[in-house]
C-alpha cells in the first residue's frame, strides 16, 4: 500500500458506501482523515471509530459541501485545526432517478448541487491551499453514468460528466503548481444509492462487466489511495474506471 504518512486527507460524503471506504483505505496508508458527513453524525462517528480501532487517525466534520459557504468554511477549518489539506476527495453524491417526461425541476436542482456544485465549492477553497504548498491531490468520484450515459438518469449522468469536464481543466489550470487533479469512475457498487438497482438488474451486469463480477466499494477505494499518494505524481487530468470493463 502507497504510504500517506503526515497527510491531511478530506473526503465529502463519507459517512456510508464508498466514501467511508476511501476514508478508511486513506487512514490505513497513513493519513489524518476528515469524514465529512451531511446529516447522519452517528454513521460518521463509526467510520472515524473502525478508522481509529484500526490505528489510524480520523476526526468527523459536518457541513453542506453543497452550499458554498459551508464548503468554504469546512475547508478553513481543516486548515487551521491540522495546518494544511493534502488530499481532497470529492465524493458526496445522491441520486433522484426518473425518465424526464416526470423529473422535477427540484431533483434535477438537487442532484447537480450535490454531486457537481459541491465538488466545484471544495475544489475552490481548496486549491487556494494547495497551491500556496505548491502541491496536493483532488479526486473526484465520477460514474460509468458519466462516460456512457444511463436512461432514467439524465440528472446524475450529467452531474457526473460535468465533473469529468471539472476534472480536466482544473489539471490545466492548477497543475503547474504542482497539483493533481483525477477522476474515478466507478462501475455498479453495491452502496445505499445502487443496492435496488443492482438486485434488480444483477444478471444484466453481470453480463455486460468483461470481469464477470460486481464491484465493491474496496475496488475504488484502492485506485483513490494510489491516486492520492506519491505513486501517481505524473497522472493527472485522467478519468479511471473501476468497473470490471463494463465501458469499453
Amino acid at each position: 500500500m502507497p504510504s500517506l504518512n503526515g497527510k491531511i486527507a478530506l473526503v465529502t460524503g463519507a459517512s456510508r458506501g464508498i466514501g467511508a471506504a476511501i476514508a478508511t483505505d486513506l487512514a490505513a496508508a497513513g493519513a489524518t482523515v476528515i469524514v465529512n458527513y451531511l446529516a447522519n453524525a452517528e454513521a460518521a462517528g463509526q467510520v472515524v471509530s473502525q478508522i481509529e480501532a484500526l490505528g489510524g487517525s480520523a476526526v468527523a466534520m459536518q457541513a453542506d459541501v453543497s452550499d458554498f459557504d459551508e464548503a468554504s468554511n469546512l475547508i478553513k477549518t481543516v486548515k487551521k485545526d491540522l495546518g494544511q489539506l493534502d488530499v481532497l476527495v470529492n465524493n458526496a453524491g445522491t441520486t433522484r432517478d426518473n425518465v424526464i417526461m416526470l423529473m422535477k425541476e427540484a431533483d434535477w436542482d438537487l442532484v447537480i448541487d450535490t454531486n457537481l456544485k459541491s465538488a466545484w465549492n471544495c475544489s475552490r477553497a481548496a486549491a487556494r491551499i494547495m497551491m500556496r504548498q505548491r502541491k496536493g491531490r483532488i479526486i473526484n468520484i465520477t460514474s460509468v453514468a458519466g462516460i456512457s450515459g444511463n436512461a432514467g438518469q439524465s440528472n446524475y449522468s450529467a452531474s457526473k460528466a460535468g465533473l469529468i469536464g471539472l476534472t480536466k481543466s482544473l489539471a490545466k489550470e492548477i497543475g503547474p503548481r504542482g497539483i493533481t487533479i483525477n477522476a474515478v469512475a466507478p462501475g455498479f457498487v453495491p452502496t445505499d444509492l445502487t443496492n435496488d438497482i443492482i438486485e434488480d438488474m444483477k444478471d444484466t451486469i453481470i453480463e455486460l462487466t468483461s470481469l464477470r463480477r460486481i464491484g465493491s466499494a474496496q475496488d475504488v477505494a484502492n485506485v483513490v489511495t494510489f491516486l492520492a499518494s506519491d505513486a501517481a505524481s505524473f497522472v493527472t487530468g485522467q478519468v479511471i474506471a473501476v468497473d470490471g470493463g463494463m465501458v469499453l
